[in-house]
């Protein structure tokens, strides 16, 4: 095999090259549909994060192993940064997050073959006030008491980084 190197003013951050039998063959910017380049992650993850509708999140049990899961889009999202679910009470997912808060959100769009990852924290919250934040019109089926519903309660994520990829690449990012 041979090696190609790139040339020192591709940043490792924003370009990519790929090496297909051996040689370089090309490199690319992750842009948008438009042809804009996004090196800004949180524009990326976030039309990434929108334009879903299945997210997956992850839990670790009491015996450090990883759990992930299938959840609906989330409710709301505030940047990157924090990311609201509505999700039953006595589940295992709850239970491993009042155990131990460690916590991801992936989101993918595979026809497009991107992806994002963010690590960070989950709390579980129960308090009237973010369970009305996030109640919608047809909750009532799946909680039939309502906003006190018991088996009702809104998961906050909080991220701390990141990784994307998109584009035959991908990078790591610090969210803040």
């Amino acid at each position: 095999m041979m090696y190609c190197a790139p040339p020192a003013s591709w940043s490792k951050h924003t370009k990519k090259y790929v090496i297909y039998t051996g040689c370089l063959l090309a490199y690319a910017d992750i842009k948008n549909e438009d042809g804009v380049i996004m090196n800004n992650a949180e524009d990326f993850v976030g039309k990434l994060f929108d334009g879903q509708n299945l997210s997956f999140i992850g839990s670790v049990d009491e015996n450090g192993f990883p759990h992930i899961r299938a959840m609906l889009r989330p409710r709301k999202r505030e940047g990157i940064k924090t990311i609201w679910f509505s999700t039953n009470t006595p589940t295992n997912k709850v239970r491993h997050f009042l155990a131990n808060n460690k916590a991801c959100v992936y989101f993918c769009d595979p026809a497009a073959f991107q992806g994002a990852l963010l690590i960070g924290t989950m709390e579980v919250l129960e308090t009237p006030e973010y369970k009305e934040m996030l109640w919608q019109t047809g909750d009532e089926l799946y909680y039939p008491g309502g906003i006190t519903d018991p088996d009702y309660c809104v998961l906050r994520f909080t991220a701390a980084s990141g990784r994307r990829y998109g584009n035959f690449q991908s990078d790591d990012f610090d969210v803040v």
